[in-house]
């Protein structure tokens, strides 16, 4: 029989994140959920990768979810932020995800803004928090929701995500950067800003002075690998080389893994988080 036109269950999705200090910074900034949203009874709950065993058959899986945020460095609450923006990001996904889903044939843009308006409500608390408390916080915010046949991915920052579809690697988010506004007004090219000094200049933050958040649609198939990651990752490890990667890869665990260690020796001079997830392809 062919089950090809159904979602995913959990036996089918080999998902992995981790994330490491790295070699120079003191405090790890960076935080990530990575896992699937289930119906466990009568309430929707995220589900990590570590829970996972076992649930097919206690729980009716309803989509992926994976996560990462990157704390401002130059910020103290940096990793304060990064932690409140991936637990509230999860907590309100969650939440509304079966409005969301009941509402979504009749209303297509439905869980475009119900991500943008969830990522500009935490901007508003951590700044909220900064003018009571003094202290600023913000972060990068990745967030992608797998649904089928389609997913949604949300973006504030620099924190990447990369689908793989055969042997192509694709970047389907888009660096808010300075140097990344530089080349898309034509001032120089992709390679010559991720040289200068403004390639890790955030134009946008939540928490930070400005928060613009993108929701993109993208459609999923099986076999696809998607990556996302901090710009840990970025600064030592090429695009070509991730890919390399994913294509050889045995398991979503075993590529997190060996990134994150080349990203290491390559002098691993930042937090550096990496999650891999991909559908398996069922042979009936």
């Amino acid at each position: 029989m062919d089950n090809t036109g159904a979602g995913p269950r959990f036996s089918d999705i080999d998902s992995w994140g981790a994330t490491h200090v790295g070699k120079v910074r003191e405090e790890n900034q960076d935080d990530f959920f990575v896992g699937s949203l289930a119906r466990d009874g009568g309430r929707v709950r995220a589900v990590s990768v570590e829970e996972r065993a076992g649930a097919d058959r206690e729980l009716e899986r309803l989509a992926s979810l994976g996560v990462v945020a990157d704390g401002v460095g130059s910020l103290v609450r940096g990793g304060e932020a990064a932690r409140i923006a991936v637990s509230g990001l999860v907590a309100a996904v969650a939440h509304y995800f079966d409005d969301a889903a009941r509402a979504e044939s009749s209303d297509p843009e439905v869980f475009c803004r119900l991500l943008h308006d969830a990522a500009l409500s935490c901007h508003e608390s951590l700044v909220r928090s900064a003018e009571e408390g003094g202290l600023q916080a913000a972060t990068t915010l990745t967030l992608f929701l797998g649904l089928w046949p389609h997913a949604y991915l949300l973006q504030v920052g620099d924190t990447r995500c990369y689908t793989l579809r055969g042997d192509t690697l694709t970047q389907i988010s888009q660096d808010q950067t300075l140097a990344q506004e530089l080349v898309d007004r034509g001032v120089m090219s992709r390679t010559a800003a991720e040289k200068t000094r403004w390639a890790h200049v955030l134009s946008s933050a939540v928490g930070g002075e400005q928060a613009a958040p993108v929701v993109t649609r993208v459609t999923r198939d099986w076999g696809n690998v998607i990556l996302l990651c901090s710009d840990g990752l970025t600064k030592h490890v090429s695009d070509e080389r991730i890919r390399e990667q994913l294509i050889q890869m045995r398991s979503a665990r075993q590529v997190t893994e060996e990134l994150i260690q080349e990203a290491l020796d390559g002098g691993g001079t930042d937090n550096v988080t990496v999650l891999v997830g991909r559908t398996l392809p069922r042979s009936s």
